[in-house]
């Protein structure tokens, strides 16, 4: 089962940019659809965005055009750019690798967006 490692969360404030990173160990991550997802108290997690193996990427629509999924597959590393951040994306953001019908999480890395 693969390990997965996020960072980049923080505190930033309203119209500011974050990017978060997942790192995976193991190998064969380009074998793995990817994922973001979030979860603010109170709330269910909530898919963010996912890339497929060919890099074919879907958005929540509450953040597209502000966030975009990327992976270097050379690296072991799935990227979160978020641009423009609103308080309600206030979360703790999860990684989330996928294949064959398994699955595995990060233990989630917290954004906090507040003037």
């Amino acid at each position: 089962q693969v390990q997965l490692a996020e960072s980049g969360g923080g505190l930033v404030q309203p119209g500011g940019s974050l990017r978060l990173s997942c790192t995976a160990s193991g190998t064969m991550f380009s074998t793995y659809v990817m994922g973001w997802y979030r979860q603010a108290p109170g709330n269910q997690r909530e898919l963010v965005a996912g890339i497929t193996t060919r890099g074919v990427t879907n958005y929540a629509d509450s953040v597209k055009g502000r966030f975009t999924i990327s992976r270097d597959n050379a690296k072991k590393t799935v990227y979160l750019q978020m641009n423009n951040l609103k308080t309600e994306d206030t979360a703790v953001y999860y990684c989330n690798s996928q294949r064959l019908g398994s699955d595995s999480w990060g233990q989630g890395t917290q954004v906090t967006v507040s003037s």
